[in-house]
């Protein structure tokens, strides 16, 4: 048997199913017209959300029912002052819109964060020692996927209260079995190998194994997983403050403007369109840079 070094252990071995380098990913990317669209829906986004204060025009909450149910700007009795109109309050839609981009884009991250922490180290553990471990978490796993996702999350919700960080809490533990899964997997198919097989050979530790050999080469499909989750998590946010568990009513959020609006639908059509408009350009720009990351991760993809 090759006898390897501690510094030749360390590295990642060529061969393995990593993405390749920042280049050829940006390469790949760019290849890729829709994917690049939704980057830029995306960056529009995200730079709404961190800037809202300075670039939404009013106070989100702020009323003025004289200015009731005004039409969106291009309509008669439309103001450029209020360019998407007022909701039955009053309030900047504009305003409302931007603002909810913030809630909906951080109990996204947050959720896929908390739920690819979990279900990355499940999978790790699982795919590497096997056994009776591999058993009793993938028993636990099976358990979760017998319940439906978003009754499991109402249920939750409903028993701790509303909350910003108790939906992210709720839909992070209810969201990590497809990570676990696919890093058990893939994880399961390195074990055997020889670089693994060397790196025991020389004394380094189960868990310097997983953190340096096994998780640089699972990094790939998680960050696929997790782009796809974060608009599952978007969408579940919505769906939880639509039916007025998610987070508090003084909080905008893309659902709860949803459920104000569904009443004027018929009459003032713009309360409830603009943001249901905001949610799905949301989740459909992260489900193609999903897609596309994932076309990406596929060495194959390298060579188109």
């Amino acid at each position: 048997m090759t006898v390897m070094t501690p510094a030749a252990a360390d590295r990642v071995p060529a061969g393995t199913p990593a993405v390749g380098s920042g280049s050829v990913v940006l390469r790949a990317l760019l290849r890729n017209k829709l994917a690049v669209l939704a980057l830029a829906v995306l960056v529009l986004l995200l730079a709404a959300a961190l800037f809202a204060p300075l670039i939404a025009p009013y106070d989100p909450n702020s009323q003025d029912l004289l200015l009731r149910l005004r039409p969106p700007a291009w309509q008669d009795g439309g103001s450029g002052a209020h360019p998407l109109g007022t909701d039955q309050l009053g309030r900047d839609m504009l305003s409302r819109v931007i603002y909810g981009a913030r809630v909906s884009l951080l109990v996204g991250a947050g959720a896929a964060l908390l739920a690819g922490a979990i279900g990355t180290v499940v999978g790790l553990v699982s795919g590497y020692f096997g056994g009776w471990a591999d058993r009793v978490l993938m028993r636990l796993a099976d358990i979760q996927l017998a319940f439906p996702a978003l009754l499991l999350a109402l249920a939750i919700v409903g028993f701790l209260g509303s909350g910003l960080w108790y939906v992210i809490l709720v839909l992070g533990f209810t969201g990590w079995v497809s990570y676990a899964r696919v890093v058990r997997s893939e994880v399961m198919s390195l074990r055997s190998r020889d670089f693994i097989t060397e790196a025991r050979a020389i004394g380094v530790t189960d868990a310097t194994i997983m953190r340096r050999h096994l998780l640089p080469n699972v990094m790939a499909p998680l960050a696929t997983i997790a782009t796809l989750h974060v608009a599952a998590a978007v969408v579940a946010e919505a769906s939880l403050s639509y039916l007025g568990l998610g987070v508090p009513k003084e909080t905008v959020t893309w659902g709860s403007m949803l459920a104000d609006g569904q009443l004027y639908l018929g009459t003032s059509w713009w309360v409830a369109v603009f943001p249901g408009i905001a949610l799905m350009l949301t989740s459909l720009a992260i489900n193609i840079t999903g897609d596309a990351l994932r076309d990406v991760a596929d060495p194959k993809a390298y060579r188109r």
